[in-house]
Order: C-alpha cells, then structure tokens, then sequence
C-alpha cells in the first residue's frame, strides 16, 4: 500500500475512534487552500502566487514543487533549503485582482509539514483584510518542529494573535475577521542550513461560538483613588463581528490580592449575561467601589475574577488598584532628595533591582511582566515601532505600559527611552533633522539647539521623556560605520555642538525637564568610541566598530574625555558606556570593555567629573564581558552602571542582581546609589504626577514650522569644497540634467536610524528628496537616474550620488562596505561631466574618495545625510541661501591614510578639515598685509571677549586664504588651515588668523 493511503488511513481511523467524531462528522469538508500539485504558480501580487522573501539577498529560501512517493496528499510537495542569517521565508497570496477569500465558516487551518526534530520554531501568520495580501493586517502563531516525518499541523483561528512587531500597513481594524482573506506566510528559523518540505493547506472543522467569541476587558489594571469607584467594561465580540449565536455569560466576584475586603473595598460578585443574537462588541459595566481611611498606604489590588461561559475568557484578570497615598515621595511639594529617600528607604531589594533594569517593549507582549518584576524602564530598539507607526499609536501604547506600572507597590512610573539621533526619527512623518556629521558641518551651535529642541518636542508629544542622544563621539576614522553619529573631529567642534543638550533637556539645572516639550538626553558613548582602531573589532564582521581604543593619558583626556565634562557642565541626565574597548597606553590593565571600567566611570565621570544623573548601559553590552553571567552583573554594576539595557534578558538580570547582593558581592549601597539616581531624574521629568503622555504638543509633530528649522539645518550642512568659474548657485533660467542614485531618495538621503535601526532606500517617510526640492525652487530640471537619458542641450548637470543606510557596525568599511562611489554613481559621473558643466553632490555619512574624477567635476559638495528637507538642499544650489558648511572631517585623498586628522604630524588631504567656500557672499581683497590687520583686530577681539567679532574675522581671513588656494591644496596648505579652525573653537582668534596666514604664504 502507497504510504499516502496509510496516512489517510490512518487519520481515518483517528477520526472514527475519537470522542468527538459525531461533531467531527458535522463539519463541512476541508477548503483546500494550497495542494502544491502546480495549481499556484511562483509569482507575487497583483497575481496569486507563491513567493519568497528576506532581510538580503541570501535570506530567502529556494523553493520548488517535488514528486515524492510520500506526498500526503497528491503528488508534489512544496520543498525548500535555506540559510537565513536575518529573516526569511515563504508567501502565498491570493490575486489582488479577485474577491479575497471567506474562512469564517472554518475552525482552523492546517498542512502537513516533514518534520526534522531540530527544535525550531516556525512561525505561521494569515493574512486578514486590506486591499490585497501585502497591504493586509498579519495575524501570527508559531508551531515547534519537535517530530520526524510528515505531520498533520492543526491551528484553530483562535490561536492567531495579531502581531505587534511588525504591520505592512500600520493596521486596518485590529479584528481577526476571517471573511477577507488574502493568503499565509511562513517565516523560517534563522541561524542554521536546513530544509523543509510543506503540502496540503486546507481548512478544516466548523467555527463555533466558544472558538470565535471572546470576552475582553478594557483594561488589564484600573487605578483608582481611594475612595472612588473603579468601573471595569466587559465586552464580548466575535471573529468575522456576527452577533453571537448563543447566550455568554460573565460571572464575576472580587477576590484576593492585597487590599482587605470590608476596608479598603467594598466585595462585588455576579453575572452579567449576553442573549443570543447580541451584537459584537457589546458591553456591560461592573463597579468596584473602594473606601476612604485616614491612614496612609502604598497601592493595593483588587483581582476581579471571571469565569466565563460560552466564549474564550480575557487573557488577564483585571486588577483594580486602590492607588497609593499620603506617603512623603508622592508630595510634589517636597525637594526632590527627600522624596527620593522616602521612597528608597520603603522599596525591598526586588524592587529596586526592577528599577534597574531595562527592557524592550517586544520583550513584555501585553506588559504583565511591568507588575511582575517592578521594570523600571522600557525601551524601543531602532524599528521596534507601534502599529500603526503614529504619534497617537506611540501615546497610546505608551500609556498602557504606564498602566501596568501603577499594578506596582508604589507605582513607580516607567522612564521610557528611544534612540532619536536627528529627529524623532522611529516615528513615520517626524521632523528628520541631518545626522549629526551635517550638524557639525554647520558651525552653528544656536541652530543645533533648536534642532534638540524640534527633537524633544516631537518625541515627548508621543509620551516618551528619554532620548539616547547625543552622540558625543569624536570620529577619528572614516571607516566607522557611526562616524556620521559624530559632530566631527575635533573635541573643541564636538563641545561647541553640545547646545543641542540644552535643546533636548532645557536649562542645566534639570527645571525644564518636566514640560511637555523637554527630555531626558543621553551623552554616548563613554569613552573613546570614536577612537577605535582599524581592524581591532572582535563583533562578528565588524571592523572598527566596538573595537579598541589605544590612546596615551593625555589623548584620552584631550580628544574623548573632554566632551563628556562639557555634557556634565551642562546637566546632562544620562550618559551610555561604550560598546568599545580602552586601552590607556602605560596603565598596565591593557584592553578592558568600557562596561567594566570602574576607573573611568565611578572614577572619572561620577567623581572627578561630578555627574550627578545614572549610566545606562547599551544594548546586552554587558554580555560582552568575560566570564559567567553572574560575573557580567557584578562587574557592570560595580563599575557604576546604574541600569542595565537587557532588552529580552530582563528576568534573568533581575534575579542575577539580586542573587550577587544577597551574596555581598555587590553592596546594597551601591543598589541605593543606582536607584537614587533614577529616581532623581524620574521625579525631575514629572513623571510621578503626569506618568501618561501629554499630546498637546503632537500636532506639530512634522509640522511647517519644525520643518524650516530642518530645513535651515540641511542648507547649512552643505559644504562647498570645490566651485570652478562659479558654476554654484544655478540660475533658473539654466536647463539643469539631474542623475545619480541619491537624487530622489528620501531614504538614502536621510541615513541609518530611520525608521529602522539600519534605515533604508526609497519613500520611506515624508519629506522632500533633493530632485523635488529643485522642482519646487523653480529649477528646469529633466531627471534620468542612470544618465540613460539624452544629455544634448543643457546647461548643467548635477549629479547626486553617494551612499545607502547604514548603521553601527554594520556600515564599517570592509564589513560590505567601501569609500568609493558604487560602479553606477561612476558611469552617471562620467556621463555628465563629459557631457556638460557638472556639479557632483556626494549624499554620505562620510567623505568618499573622488580624487581620480576631481579635476572632471566643476563644482563638489559634500551633502552629508541631509534628512527629510531636501529644499534645504535645493535652497543653497539655487542661491536662496549661501554655502556657508565647513567639512567638520578630514577629507582623505586615499584609503591609505587613514585615519587622518587635524593635527596630525603628517597631514596631506584631499580637502582640510575646516574647508569650505562659500557663494553670495563678498570674499575680502587683499593679501598678507589684509591678514596681518585681521589678525591684529582678532586678536584684540579675542581680548576683549567679543566672540562673535573674533568669529567674523576668522571667518573673512579663511575666505580670503580659500579664494587664493583654490584648487592647489598642499600639505603646506592644509596643515596650518586645518589648525586654524581648531584654534577657532577654542576662542584663539589672532592666532587663528596667523595660521591662515601661512597657510596663504604656503600657496
């Protein structure tokens, strides 16, 4: 007998002897969905089809039908291979063109799958509502594959949740309807080769009352004061929203918990019942009323118990929260030391080991576990998003998190952080400001703070008060895949950007931080990212990212040390660790993770520095350190960290901490120093009072008026490092020939950590691509992204070029990545220029080597990682507004030497850090004996005090040395011009003018 007649056979037989086969017997034959016998082709929308799908270009599986003799059913099979390092699978959806499918009669759905007893999970989602199957919401489950050869997999439709991580259209009605259907998806384990072969999707049973009717509540926990009435809404739906066929009924009692029946409550208990034919989404209301004493009390809880009959019950029991009162920290009147103290001197140790420990929203699902282990914080990774991806979403989810934390003792709001690094860039249609290498080009610390301030605004008007920014590395290498994070160079550039603090947080004394419109910033990442030395990475592929930083005393202090003293001057709240190594040269220790630093972290910055806020660890770093996870803890936490960033790992951070201090390898002073300070910026940030998010502020999310300041910020960030017979500005009246890659792409335009942790290419946000904002300057402009167009008859060609997203290590040079335009940005390079006067604007977050096409191109810029506002862009091509960036970096002439910086004893670049010309304005005639008279007023402006008169004669010296240099950049040159701008920075005006002076001399 064929082995297909034994399965069936043998399913039969289950069936027949199972004691629910009468019911079975009732239920409408199986819906095949997928037999794979060549009936679905491989294709994708708008045509039904199969179709696979990845994070890269390796990810997705290989798929093919294959005749097997043991086909469960038929004869093919649906078989694959894969080895996804990201993520990876498989896809049928159903043509866009027809009606979507009905499942709504059915229990379930289920397939035959060959299993290879390796333990993996294998998620399975379907696909419900929307125009089509990749505009649908997803609804997810998962099966293990825990057996060998083929089995039958059932799920019913109740067992789908609709999933959080990640939506294709942000949502449609958050139903599981089952009467649109559009197809499935199966995701596959990453990590390791393996194979699968899948046949026979059908649906099966018949949809019953207790499967598709479910009880809800409105609420998982209900705060109430004491006294007051907690009311708790009990609703019963349905999938597919048909009324219910059958009476359900709720019966319900108040029981257990830590409040005491008869004093702080008043008991309840009955039954609500809901007819036949009731319509989903009915409700009815249970009060719980709670009674006043005149003691005061830490919060108690209620458990409402439900049994319900007829429909799937809620998930949770609802607990009504009789909320804490009358206890010195919950005074708002009182100094913020004394609260803290308070509450510290009633917490056990659990609690505040909670308080210490950090984890991603993904981690917690619903939030029970907020309650559970007293979380004192959550964080959103880059990407990790609400659905959909709206500031009301953000507020929303925001609070519900914050709603579990009043279930707590002493109801010890969450302080929730994100990483927005230009902007609040997670959030779909925020102000995306330029990364911050654009910043530093601008040499405008006012405009920097307006940036911060645009940045908290947005941020805090979704309900979040923490922003893991800013980046205060000084990028020494531009082969780091963050060294658009930096500012620049130069320690001095990096300190004068650090307005931004004051945008983010407001007045140094932390009195801003509890508006609606400040938060909470981090200074990252401590100390010496930026320094890490080519090749010295032991992450995975990286080559320079979390590496190690060799430096003697005097350069740590100097170049890595210094901003951090300028961020605590400045009240900074938080400051982030390192990912990286240090090695001080002489100090004997040798490479040690900055994690496990206590000299540098409870020594330089909590002592010596007097930072007076909590160090937040990044992401699992201190599972970088050497030896067991107890011994990860115990050195992390000695060295000074105060709360630990364990995104999925927060349980067995918790209970590891508490298992060091009961053992006395951590003291519980150091657990009182860690939490005092959280707490500190906790009650500084309001958040006691006002726990929910405050959205008066949400409608200027992205709004025209943050947007000028982005705006403003990109024109400022362009650098003008090459401009022959004055080709920049254009003229209106010019026919222009636009090309090149990064010309009208809002996502290459705008970076890594956009959206996503890595970013991507394409109309990923609003906002203006540099192509649309020449449009709209008034531009005649013909676009042809690979120059395959004609070139006869303009102008102009401007050809913008340059890089994709990236982020951290991932972008480093040699992990995939290189200095050199990509072969098609070339080809669009060479075909223009030779065609016609070209400006080349390089879109990077990094200079790239063009010296072979230099002398080719009429005018270079350095456009950095504008952001959202390409006019910004548009506005300086055009004169609107006047180049004014300076290159905030060394730009090399080859990779050969690298790293290459401002005082560097050998110094020969392509352009000098400080580089810049400028258009629309006067550049000052003379020669030596005009910058020996500028000199001799800077230096009695720098006397004087007068800043701002000091800057305009270096600035009108600098202009003056370009005009005379032009082209003819020599080591002689480039040296003491690059000194002159560092001597800028420090206030050293007159002997700042004497450096350009020589640089003048040297041309």
């Amino acid at each position: 007998m064929p082995r297909t007649a034994l399965l069936v056979s043998a399913a039969l037989l289950t069936a027949l002897l199972s004691p629910t086969a009468s019911q079975a017997a009732d239920d409408p034959a199986p819906v095949p969905v997928d037999r794979f016998e060549g009936e679905v082709p491989f294709a994708s929308q708008p045509a039904e089809g199969i179709f696979t799908w990845g994070s890269d270009t390796d990810d997705p599986p290989a798929l093919q039908l294959t005749a097997r003799t043991d086909a469960p059913e038929g004869a093919k099979v649906l078989t694959g291979s894969y080895d996804i390092s990201g993520y990876g699978g498989f896809t049928h959806d159903f043509a866009a063109t027809e009606p979507a499918h009905d499942w709504s009669a059915h229990k379930g759905i289920r397939f035959w799958w060959d299993g290879q007893d390796n333990g993996r999970k294998i998620a399975f989602e379907i696909k419900d509502g929307g125009a089509n199957g990749e505009a649908s919401e997803l609804w997810t489950t998962s099966f293990t594959d825990d057996w060998t050869g083929w089995k039958q997999v059932e799920i019913p439709f109740t067992d789908f949740v609709y999933r959080t991580d990640y939506q294709p259209v942000g949502g449609i009605d958050h139903v599981l309807g089952l009467t649109a259907m559009w197809g499935y998806a199966v995701t596959l384990p990453a990590g390791t080769k393996g194979r699968f072969a899948l046949d026979d999707v059908e649906l099966y049973g018949r949809a019953d009352q207790s499967l598709r009717a479910n009880v809800t509540t409105d609420a998982a926990v209900y705060p109430v004061r004491e006294g007051g009435t907690a009311a708790v809404k009990v609703t019963v739906a349905t999938t597919g929203s048909a009324p219910i066929d059958d009476p359900v009924t709720v019966t319900y009692e108040t029981t257990g918990g830590t409040a005491e029946p008869g004093k702080d409550y008043t008991p309840v208990s009955g039954t609500l019942t809901f007819p036949a034919g009731t319509a989903s989404g009915a409700s009815r209301t249970i009060e719980v009323p709670t009674l006043r004493d005149r003691g005061a009390e830490s919060a108690e809880t209620v458990p409402l118990k439900l049994t319900v009959t007829g429909a799937k019950a809620p998930a949770e029991t609802p607990q009504i929260v009789v909320d804490a009162h009358g206890l010195p920290y919950l005074d708002a009147k009182l100094p913020v030391k004394r609260r803290v103290a308070d509450l510290l001197s009633r917490m056990s140790l659990a609690e505040k080991a909670g308080q210490m420990t950090q984890a991603e929203r993904g981690a917690v699902g619903g939030g029970g576990d907020i309650a559970t282990y007293a979380l004192g914080s959550l964080l959103s990774g880059g990407g990790s998003t609400p659905t959909p991806n709206t500031p009301e979403a953000w507020a929303g989810m925001i609070d519900a998190f914050q709603l579990r934390a009043q279930a707590t003792r002493f109801q010890i709001p969450l302080i929730y952080g994100v990483d927005a690094v230009h902007g609040h860039n997670n959030l779909a249609g925020a102000t995306v400001m330029p990364h911050n290498i654009g910043m530093g080009a601008t040499r405008d610390p006012e405009l920097a703070e307006q940036a911060g301030a645009v940045t908290a605004a947005e941020v805090r008007a979704t309900g979040i008060p923490w922003d893991f920014a800013p980046c205060l590395c000084v990028s020494r290498d531009e082969r780091w895949g963050r060294s658009y994070e930096s500012f620049g160079e130069d320690p001095a550039l990096v300190q004068s950007m650090e307005t931004v603090i004051q945008g983010l947080q407001g007045r140094a004394n932390g009195r801003d931080l509890s508006r609606n419109d400040k938060v909470l910033a981090t200074a990252k990442h401590f100390v010496g990212d930026g320094g890490t030395e080519y090749g010295s990475s032991t992450t995975g592929t990286y080559t320079i990212d979390q590496g190690v930083t060799k430096v003697t005393r005097q350069q740590l202090e100097a170049v890595h040390l210094a901003p951090f003293k300028t961020a605590v001057d400045r009240g900074i709240g938080t400051v982030m660790p390192s990912y990286s190594s240090l090695d001080v040269l002489g100090d004997g220790q040798g490479p040690v993770k900055m994690h496990a630093r206590a000299d540098m972290i409870n020594g330089v910055l909590k002592d010596r520095m007097g930072f007076d806020g909590f160090v937040i660890s990044d992401w699992n770093a201190i599972d970088q350190l050497p030896g067991d996870y107890a011994s990860h803890v115990r050195t992390s936490v000695n060295a000074g960290l105060d709360m630990m960033m364990v995104p999925y790992g927060y349980k067995d951070f918790t209970g590891t901490l508490v298992d060091e201090v009961r053992a006395g390898r951590i003291s519980e002073q150091r657990i009182d120093d860690a939490v005092a300070r959280i707490l500190t910026q906790k009650f500084k940030l309001g958040l006691f009072e006002h726990p929910y998010a405050d959205t008066t502020g949400a409608a200027a999310i992205g709004s025209p008026a943050h947007r000028a300041v982005a705006r403003e910020a990109a024109a400022e960030s362009q650098v003008l490092l090459k401009n022959t017979g004055g080709l920049l500005p254009l003229k209106k009246s010019e026919k222009v020939y636009v090309a090149g890659s990064n010309a009208d792409d809002i996502g290459n335009q705008s970076g890594g950590w956009t959206l996503t942790w890595q970013g991507s290419s394409g109309n990923i946000t609003p906002g203006t691509t540099i192509l649309q904002g020449m449009r709209a300057a008034g531009g005649n402009v013909t676009y042809s992204k690979d120059a395959s167009a004609p070139t006869d008859g303009y102008d102009v060609g401007v050809v913008v070029v340059g890089e994709t997203p990236y982020a951290e290590g991932v972008g480093d040079v040699g992990n995939g990545h290189v200095l050199q335009l990509s072969a098609a940005d070339r080809a669009a390079v060479d075909k223009v220029c030779a065609a016609m006067k070209c400006a080349v604007l390089i879109v990077s977050g990094r200079p790239q080597l063009i010296g072979d096409r230099l002398d080719r191109i009429d005018a270079l810029v350095a456009s950095w990682l504008p952001g959202t506002e390409g006019e910004g862009v548009a506005d300086v091509l055009y004169g609107k507004r006047p180049f004014t960036g300076q290159l905030p970096v060394t730009w090399p002439r080859s990779e050969s030497q690298l790293p290459i910086n401002v005082g560097d004893e050998s110094y020969d670049p392509q352009f000098p850090y400080g580089w810049g010309l400028t258009t629309l304005t006067r550049v000052p005639q003379g020669g030596t004996a005009t910058l020996r008279a500028l000199a001799l007023a800077a230096t009695a402006a720098e006397r004087a005090g007068a800043d701002r008169a000091g800057r305009e004669l270096v600035a009108k010296a600098r202009l003056l040395v370009q005009q005379q240099v032009g082209q003819r950049i020599t080591e002689a040159v480039a040296k003491p011009f690059a000194n002159a701008d560092r001597l800028l920075l420090t206030g050293r005006y007159g002997k700042a003018v004497q450096k350009l002076a020589e640089a003048y001399r040297a041309a």
